[in-house]
C-alpha cells in the first residue's frame, strides 16, 4: 500500500430539516388546532481513531465527504427523521486542522478516540411549537439551520518512543532490522527508505518500545534537497532521537563529523523543539574500522551535541543490545516522571477546589 502522510478534504456536515406549518384535518373535527411537526437534525461527521489503518491513502482522491440533510416535519404531530452521522475512520496519530483559521480540531493520538469535525444543522420548529391561548392557529413554523462546512488539513503523525535520524546509508535500516522484526529495504545506495517505517522493540515479555525509521536527511534538505522535510513531522512525538553516523563513508571524501552537524542544522531549521530532544548519538559502522578506538575519539573530540554516544555495529548486532536496554530504562524513568507530575498537578487542582 502507497504510505500517504498527508491530505486536504472537504466536509459538510447536514442541514436541518424545516419545521412545517399544518393543522388537524378529520371528519367532524373542527378547528383541530396546529399540528405541524419539527424538521429532523442534519448528520454530524465525526473523524475516529482506527489502529488497522496505517495511511491516509483513503482521502487522498476522496476529496469531499457529505453527511445527508434532515428531513422536514410532518403534520400529524410528525417529526422529521434525523440524518445519519457519518464517521471517517483515520490513523492513530492524525492531526485535523482547520484550513482556514489554522485551528487544530483534533489530535487523534489513541485507538478508537472520536473527535466531531462539523455539526449537523438543529431542525426547525413546527407551528406546534407557536400555538398559545391568544394565539391559536400559528401559522409561523422555522427552517432548519445549515450544517457546518470545513476545509480540513489532515496530517499523520506515527506514535512512536524513538526516532532515527541520519544521512542516507548511515544504518537505520540496518539498525532497526537488527532490534526488532520490522524489514526495511536495505541496500549499498542511498534513499533505499522512501517512507517510515516502524518497529516494536521487545527487550522483555513485558516492556517494549516502538522506533521509527524516516527517510535520511541531506544537506539542504530545508530547501527541498533530497526527499526535503516531509516527513521529519513522524519524529514529533518521540521522545528521544537516535542519531546514527557512519563512521566508515563509501567515499574516503566523506567527512562524518560535517555531515553529523549538517543534520543537526536541518533539524533546527525545521522545528528547534524537535532540536530540543534527547539526542543520543550512534557511532555505527565500527565492524568496518582498523582502529575504532582513534576514529571514535577522533570524532567525539569535533562533535559534542548529543546526550550520550553508544558504539554499534548494526550488521552484526554489536553494542545494539546494551542499547536497547538503555533506552527501555530512559523511556520507563519518563514515564514514572511524567506519572509524579500527573499526580502532584491533581493533588493542586484537589487542593484548590477543597
Amino acid at each position: 500500500m502507497k504510505f500517504i502522510d498527508e491530505s486536504k478534504i472537504e466536509i459538510f456536515a447536514g442541514k436541518g430539516g424545516n419545521g412545517i406549518a399544518s393543522f388537524r384535518r378529520e371528519k367532524y373535527i373542527e378547528k383541530g388546532g396546529p399540528d405541524g411537526g419539527d424538521g429532523g437534525r442534519g448528520g454530524s461527521i465525526y473523524a475516529q481513531a482506527d489502529r488497522n489503518i496505517n495511511t491516509l491513502v483513503d482521502y487522498r482522491f476522496a476529496r469531499t465527504h457529505r453527511a445527508k440533510n434532515g428531513q422536514p416535519g410532518r403534520g400529524s404531530d410528525c417529526y422529521g427523521k434525523g440524518a445519519d452521522d457519518v464517521v471517517l475512520r483515520m490513523p492513530v496519530g492524525t492531526v485535523i486542522t482547520d484550513i482556514n483559521t489554522g485551528e487544530v480540531i483534533a489530535d487523534l493520538t489513541h485507538d478508537g478516540e472520536k473527535e466531531l469535525l462539523a455539526k449537523g444543522g438543529i431542525g426547525g420548529l413546527g407551528n406546534l411549537h407557536f400555538k398559545s391561548s391568544t394565539n391559536r392557529a400559528p401559522r409561523q413554523c422555522t427552517p432548519g439551520t445549515a450544517g457546518e462546512i470545513r476545509e480540513l488539513q489532515l496530517e499523520l503523525k506515527v506514535l512512536a518512543d524513538v526516532g532515527l535520524l541520519g544521512f542516507p546509508n548511515a544504518g537505520k535500516s540496518t539498525f532497526i532490522r537488527s532490534v526488532s522484526a520490522a524489514r526495511p529495504k536495505v541496500a549499498d545506495y542511498p534513499f533505499t527508505t522512501l517512507h517510515p517505517n516502524l518497529g516494536v522493540v521487545r527487550v522483555s515479555h513485558e516492556k517494549s518500545f516502538v522506533i521509527a525509521d524516516i527517510p535520511g536527511l541531506i544537506e539542504g534538505a530545508a530547501e527541498g534537497a533530497g526527499l526535503g522535510h516531509q516527513f521529519l513531522r513522524h519524529l514529533a512525538r518521540t521522545r528521544v532521537l537516535l542519531h546514527i553516523v557512519d563512521l566508515a563513508p563509501m567515499y574516503e571524501s566523506t567527512d562524518p563529523v560535517a555531515e553529523a552537524h549538517a543534520i543537526l542544522d536541518e533539524l533546527k531549521k525545521y522545528d528547534p523543539a524537535l532540536y530540543e530532544k534527547p539526542r543520543w548519538l550512534l557511532l555505527n559502522k565500527v565492524d568496518l574500522l582498523e582502529d575504532r578506538d582513534e576514529a571514535v575519539a577522533t570524532f567525539l573530540n569535533s562533535f559534542t551535541d548529543y546526550d550520550r554516544h553508544f558504539i554499534i555495529s548494526a550488521i552484526n548486532g554489536e553494542g545494539c543490545k546494551e542499547l536497547t536496554y538503555a533506552i527501555m530504562d530512559h523511556l520507563s524513568t519518563m514515564n514514572e516522571l511524567e506519572q509524579d507530575a500527573s499526580e502532584d498537578s491533581a493533588q493542586g487542582v484537589n487542593a484548590i477546589t477543597h
